[in-house]
């Protein structure tokens, strides 16, 4: 960064009243993590960057190979709305480097950095617009969160049905202010969700607002006493919570999906990235889907699907391709949830589009029915295969996927790894409520 590029950010930060800065970044499971400095710090912050002691960082370094240092990226400073005004927070989101100055290759945002730079030798720009749902839920008498509704609402639904609406205005007052430009706001499906949409962009900055959405999300409403999750399936038996990630490639400011005299009006990069991404779904959804409880989300029935098929038009499919066309022309990928790294889970999808375009990979068919109302025989005529339904089988398929471990890089795979089987066995040793409920009294 030049002096100039210093002074100029040390001079807003003076105007803006800042005292604290907060240093922001992300383990491997996409939590947000940071550490804080007085503003007297800013400059050293800026020039040289910021040490700190990554072994107890989730999937980061080892003891013996602790030391790490936070270099503040200029272009995510922004005010923290909700604190005071009087002695006011800002806030860096950083990029991460070992001892000596390199990039460290266990840091989200760098593996994201590293794809994207593949794509743009390529000459293309990767834009990406995810649409986060999430549920709002009460708190008990000792503030801990419960699954108890604050709303019994539907799909855009109004106050008083709607009672988490003020939180709803609140938190696209805060994010407008943080320099999100949101589109539409809502209530979902279910009791209690709801959905926030902002507008799309370079998948860096959109994976940054993905983790600073969630981060602020969960604080406002912990400010009101309730609770915001972006778990997948909290609560059994009604729809659990997508990210539905509508993701574009531009080449040389135009639209690189759009064709007009293509079938469907969709060029052939665009089919190749439909490919790409169609190949290495089942590995992907180790990204997409990273905890035991995602897959609970992943089953016919609630909306979310489960079969690896593409449409112009069927939400029931993998993936589909919006009506619009022009600059607007994309393609969403409707499996990931919430509770997934978003720097990941954009460069594994840049990844296999990426290879479905150099390997010119075309996909089969559109699958225009509701593929929940075909039989075994029919999908198994159409070759339509199913996404993991578990961890342990999403984990094994991304470890069987050469593509998308290249991209993650073997420190990030290798903790992946590790943080699959880890929960994995934790999960199988711990007897659960369900288990006593149905053994106990006849056994």
């Amino acid at each position: 960064m030049s002096g100039t590029d210093v002074s100029s950010i040390l001079a807003k930060i003076k105007a803006d009243g800042v005292r604290f800065i907060r240093l922001q970044f992300c383990d491997i499971l996409g939590l947000p993590k940071n550490v804080a400095i007085p503003v007297e710090q800013a400059e050293k912050a800026l020039t040289e960057g910021i040490w700190f002691d990554g072994s107890s960082i989730e999937g980061f370094a080892r003891i013996d190979e602790s030391d790490m240092l936070l270099k503040p990226d200029p272009d995510t400073y922004t005010i923290l709305p909700w604190r005071p005004a009087e002695g006011r927070v800002a806030r860096f989101i950083c990029d991460i480097c070992t001892y000596n100055g390199t990039s460290f290759e266990g840091d989200p945002r760098y593996v994201l950095k590293k794809n994207l730079q593949i794509a743009q030798e390529m000459g293309f720009t990767f834009n990406t617009g995810p649409e986060l749902e999430f549920f709002v839920f009460k708190r008990d008498k000792d503030n801990n969160p419960t699954t108890d509704f604050v709303d019994s609402g539907g799909y855009f639904d109004l106050a008083p049905t709607d009672a988490a609406e003020d939180l709803r205005r609140e938190i696209v007052i805060t994010l407008t202010e943080m320099g999100f430009e949101i589109e539409a706001s809502h209530h979902e499906v279910a009791e209690s969700q709801h959905e926030i949409d902002f507008k799309y962009g370079d998948a860096l900055s959109i994976a940054d607002k993905v983790i600073t959405f969630k981060f602020a999300a969960k604080t406002l409403a912990l400010m009101q006493g309730l609770h915001a999750t972006f778990m997948a399936k909290p609560i059994s038996r009604i729809n659990g919570t997508g990210m539905h990630t509508h993701g574009s490639l531009s080449k040389d400011g135009n639209n690189a999906f759009y064709d007009p005299n293509g079938e469907r009006q969709l060029s052939m990069t665009a089919l190749y990235y439909i490919g790409g991404l169609m190949k290495h779904a089942k590995a992907i959804t180790r990204i997409a889907n990273p905890t035991i409880n995602s897959y609970k989300r992943l089953v016919p029935g609630y909306e979310a699907p489960v079969y690896i098929t593409w449409s112009a038009a069927n939400r029931s499919a993998l993936i589909r391709v919006p009506a619009a066309r022009g600059n607007s022309t994309r393609a969403e990928f409707r499996s990931p949830d919430p509770s997934c790294n978003p720097y990941l889970l954009f460069a594994a999808m840049i990844a296999a589009g990426v290879d479905g375009i150099q390997n010119k990979i075309l996909p089969p068919p559109p699958t225009d029915e509701n593929i929940y109302h075909m039989t075994n025989e029919e999908m198994k005529k159409r070759k339509i295969e199913m996404l993991p339904g578990s961890l342990e089988e999403a984990n094994n398929a991304l470890l069987a996927d050469p593509i998308i471990c290249k991209a993650l890089g073997s420190h990030i795979v290798e903790y992946l790894d590790i943080i699959a089987k880890t929960e994995i066995d934790d999960y199988r040793l711990t007897v659960h409520k369900w288990e006593i409920d149905r053994y106990l009294h006849n056994y």
